[in-house]
């Protein structure tokens, strides 16, 4: 039986006085793609913001419960959140790459780590953008702007940027719903592909989008986490009246 890489225990948080998230437990594993899945406000994005500690950054929130990462409580008053997210990165909804050429973009988070070294930025530059399945389209290009991408290309070079820095984790926000359909398969094939070499938890509206990547889904309600299992089991056998109503489309 394979360890998980994250142990999720009783994470509640509030935003003010109002819960968000209800004592939320549930294990995540490695080099598996997990599908977060729910109507908005159910708190599927909350959930994937803990994960990294990107809630820290809005006023008036509390959180209980842990989260465990190599054996340390993320929340723990002595982990260092800049250490957290090299290691557990995000990707945005927005394509949000930065306003400097794609080279530097892809960089960015080993020079804040005080890297300096050329050759082997050229390096780190190839290989991420390889597997983020966009080098053929922009290796005579790096140069230029990354603003002046396609917004699929955007997204890509985005998630080069997080795979510059070794991350264990990728954590994704909706990362094709700002896409056509077209960038959109190209990024799934591209998260696919990563499969081998990064965990990934994914929260996406679409149905059919988590039952092609996804290898476990988890379907939230109302800051609930309903059900949790195989991918497969979910959509084709859910053990919960309210997963199978969201999953036929009788509410959402």
């Amino acid at each position: 039986m394979v360890d998980p890489i994250l142990h999720i225990s009783d994470i509640s948080l509030y935003y003010g006085k109002k819960k968000s998230l209800n004592n939320i437990s549930m294990d995540i594993f490695p080099n598996e793609i997990t599908a977060f899945i729910g109507p908005s406000g159910s708190g599927k994005s909350t959930l994937l913001r803990s994960i990294n500690r990107m809630n820290d950054l809005i006023p008036n929130v509390t959180i209980t419960g842990s989260i465990m990462y190599k054996g340390h409580n993320i929340y723990s008053p002595r982990m260092d959140t800049v250490d957290l997210r090299k290691e557990i990165g995000m990707v945005f909804q927005q394509p949000n790459p930065f306003p400097m050429s794609i080279y530097d973009n892809v960089v960015y988070g080993l020079r804040l780590k005080g890297e300096k070294d050329k050759a082997k930025f050229d390096e780190i530059v190839e290989t991420s953008l390889k597997q983020a399945s966009i080098w053929d389209e922009v290796k005579d290009r790096l140069h230029d702007s990354a603003l002046g991408l396609s917004g699929g290309q955007q997204q890509r070079i985005c998630i080069a940027r997080v795979l510059a820095t070794s991350p264990e984790i990728i954590l994704l926000d909706e990362p094709t719903s700002a896409l056509d359909p077209i960038s959109s398969s190209k990024v799934e094939e591209t998260l696919y592909e990563l499969k081998s070499s990064y965990t990934q938890i994914i929260v996406t509206h679409s149905m059919q989008q988590a039952s092609r990547i996804s290898d476990k889904t988890a379907f939230f309600l109302n800051g609930d986490l309903v059900e949790y299992d195989n991918t497969k089991k979910i959509f084709l056998n859910p053990s919960k009246q309210e997963t199978e109503d969201y999953i036929t489309g009788k509410f959402g």
